[in-house]
Order: structure tokens, then sequence, then C-alpha cells
């Protein structure tokens, strides 16, 4: 590893000013006027890839955008397999003015990298093409068998992503699969996220009379779809921050002693938490501490409602419709499919007669949970170590990445989620950047970590 790791030390400067060409492109995948940054941005990851040593590099079609594939497969069929995922889309910039640097000019200030895709996920990728480089250049080989997918619709839902495992299922077939698109819980504390929750999003459309009314000839007789959402919503959860829809909890695994003892050791100041959110008071479940409700308990949130007249000024009318979305942030065995069904038949017991309900799935995803005493995890808790000089902490992250369930039912393969990131750098905000010290501590974090997972018997 020495010389791997002076190559890293020497090239530092090298490594940002590659990034930068990369950050550089404008790969938004929801916008149609991108489809040719797309495409470029296609051909810097192939071109990426051959440049740092994999082989059978290919830019693969989707029905969207193109899926870009390369592997190094001479380690031996003694030694595990991984498969890095990872994607070059990026989120749309607006607002553009809250940026203080154009958001594709990939500026460098106060050591940090600033562009849209800086650490969400361009930054992360390329920690690993550079810590295979790393390796290619100085020893002519890798220590473990890869396989690179790097996708372009991973900030659309990934919508093209899983009839390609499955259609490619052989191709991507692995022992682990390896994600750096997630953080660490401070610049202090490297950490390793293991968990994931899934996703059920719902949309409620409440119905009463056949158009608006006036309220004041009708209201008192007929009843007022904003007031009857109203009541639905705030049937769903009680005072305690409980879900009440029928069998909800029915599959939720509790966290283990030695999962709570894990939370025990993260920094957390709840008093900086509210300030920074500027509120007074936490609310959640019961029973459970604040880290522990933000990332492995089960969650409903209505994410927006609308009905009814919005305008300046007033207007007296008592409304046809009103609507809700609903998010159900959803643990490890719960089944997305089964809770769909449940919040649909619980709301619709709970919805008075006086109004018609119509209820739709726009979308939903499994969690997903690698244990944290698995060889996979220890390898990675060996590798973070060394490129910390700090044994890293357990957390789980809150939110949702489909793909991973998708490797793991598809291709049977456990998931190591090895993120870089922090809370503060703003993914999916205006000034998203990227800490240069931990993209350097994440190639050599990689770069050890391809060492440690070689050394798993397969």
């Amino acid at each position: 590893m020495e010389k791997i790791l002076n190559y890293i030390a020497g090239n530092k400067e090298n490594f940002v000013e590659q990034l930068k060409e990369f950050l550089k492109i404008p790969s938004i995948s929801t916008n149609p006027e991108n489809v040719k940054d797309m495409k470029t941005c296609a051909e810097f990851v192939e071109k990426e890839m051959k440049s740092a040593g994999l082989e059978n590099v290919k830019i693969m079609e989707t029905p969207g955008h193109p899926v870009v594939y390369g592997e190094w497969l001479h380690a031996g069929e003694d030694k595990p397999t991984i498969l890095i995922y990872g994607h070059y889309d990026v989120q749309p910039v607006d607002p553009v003015d809250l940026w203080t640097d154009p958001p594709f000019s990939a500026t460098i200030r106060d050591g940090k990298i600033y562009a849209r895709g800086a650490v969400d996920d361009k930054g992360q990728v390329f920690i690993h093409f550079k810590s295979i480089e790393s390796h290619m250049k100085n020893n002519g080989s890798l220590p473990v068998n890869i396989k690179m997918l790097i996708e372009g619709e991973e900030e659309i839902g990934s919508v093209n992503l899983d009839n390609f495992i499955i259609k490619n299922k052989e191709l991507l077939k692995c022992d682990y699969v390896v994600i750096s698109d997630t953080g660490m819980i401070d610049s202090e504390t490297p950490s390793i996220c293991y968990g994931l929750r899934g996703l059920a999003y719902m949309q409620v459309e409440v119905t009463g009379p056949n158009r608006d009314l006036h309220s004041g000839e009708f209201g008192g007789a007929v009843d007022n779809p904003i007031n009857a959402l109203a009541h639905i919503i705030c049937k769903l959860k009680d005072d305690k921050g409980k879900i009440l829809i029928d069998g909800f909890y029915d599959d939720v695994i509790e966290l283990s002693d030695a999962e709570r003892e894990e939370y025990k050791k993260l920094p957390f100041d709840e008093a900086k938490y509210k300030k920074d959110l500027g509120i007074d008071e936490l609310f959640g479940e019961v029973g459970y501490s604040t880290l522990e409700r933000d990332s492995a308990r089960p969650t409903l949130d209505c994410n927006g409602i609308w009905g009814g007249f919005q305008g300046e000024g007033a207007k007296t009318v008592l409304p046809s419709k009103a609507y809700a979305k609903i998010s159900m942030r959803l643990v490890p065995d719960q089944e997305p499919e089964k809770i769909e069904k449940l919040f649909t038949e619980y709301v619709n017991k709970i919805s008075p007669k006086s109004v018609k309900v119509k209820i739709k799935s726009l979308h939903g995803g499994k969690g997903a949970i690698t244990p944290i005493d698995s060889p996979g995890m220890e390898a990675a808790v060996t590798a973070m170590e060394k490129g910390f000089g700090k044994k890293p902490l357990f957390t789980r992250g809150g939110g949702s990445i489909p793909v991973v369930s998708s490797f793991q039912s598809i291709l049977n393969a456990p998931t190591i989620l090895l993120g870089f990131g922090l809370p503060d750098e703003n993914i999916h905000s205006p000034d998203e950047h990227f800490n240069l010290i931990n993209f350097h501590r994440g190639i050599l974090s990689i770069s050890h970590f391809y060492n440690e997972i070689a050394k798993i018997n397969k």
C-alpha cells in the first residue's frame, strides 16, 4: 500500500482538477434540454473508467439515459467480486440566484468544492475512479474483482434500473454491492450507514359536491372536502406520534440492544439541533431517541395539502375537491405494497360518508439493512479507520435509496454504504459542496477497502 498511498498524496491537486471537469457538465436528468449533456457526461464516465484501468467499458442504452459499465476481473475466483454503484446525473439547480457562484463552475472556497453534484454523487463516484487508478498505476492490478455500474437516472427515481439489472443479472453478478452516495454524521466523526428506510408515497383526493359552492348558501348543509380531509389526516397519528393505521407496525423489527448502544455513541446536541431548525420543541414517537426516530423507526407525514381558494383577499367558496400527498418512511421488512393497502383500507374506513375519497400510490420502495457484524461491514470499518485515523461509528439513514433493495433482491448481494458527505453540504440545494479533506480521505479509505474486502473468503 505504500506506493499507492504516496501516489494518492502526490496527486491531490490533480484529482481535484480532474473532478472539476466532471462537475462542469450540467447532467440534469430531468430536463429535456440537457439530453446532450447527459450523453457528454456518460462519455466522460466511460473515459474515466478506461483511464483508471477498467476493461470491457461500455455505454449501455436504456429507454432513458444510458448506464456506463466497466470491470476488472483478474483477481481470481477465490477473491470476492464487488459491484460499485453510483450515478452521474444531478438535481436541477433552481433557484439559481441563491448560488454564490454559477452551479456548474466547480469553484473552490475554504477547502470545499462548490457545484451541483459535488457530493451527490459525482464527487463520491470520482473517489472510486481515483482509488482504482491508484491501485492500477502502482501495482498493475486490483486485490479484488471489480464491476462498476454508474447510471444516469437516480435523481428521477432510477426508472429503468430494475429492468436493466434483471436483464443483465449475469453481467452484474457479485458478492457485495458498494455505494458511496451517503454521508457521515459530522466532519470529525467517520461513520458508516448500515440501513436505509423504504417509502410508500400516497395521494388522497376528497370530493364533496360536484362543483364549488357559495359558503353562505351551502355552508352547514354540505360537508367541506377540506374539512373532511383535515379530519382524515388528524386520525392518521395520535398526539404521541404513534401511527394509527391498523396493522402498520406488524412487520417492524425493533432495534436490538446492540444497535441502541451504537446510537448512544453518536454525537448529537439536541439544543443545537433545535436552534438550527428554529423550533422550540421536538416531536416524535414516545420511547425512542431523536436519532432513532429519524432513521430507524417508520414515519407518516403530510407532504402537501391543497384545495379551494388560495389567492389574495377573500372568496367565500366551499370547494368541490381537496387533496393531500402523504409519505410513509418504512423500515426493513415493511413491504410498501402491504403498507399502501393498509393505508387505503384505513383511510376509507375513517372517511366521512359525506364525501368520496380516491386514493392512489405515487411511489414505493423497500428499506434495506446490512448487519453491522457482517464480514463486509468489518472490512469497511477497518478501511475507514485507516483512511480517517479514527474508528467509524454506525448510523442508519432516514432517507431511501430504492436500488439498494433491488440489488439485494435481484442479485442477492448485500450492500455496503461507504459515503463521505456531510449533513451541511447542501445536497439538492443551492451552494452544494464537498469538503476536499473528506474527498481525499475517501480515496484513502476506498483504496484500503479494496484490500480489506479481498481478505474475505468466498
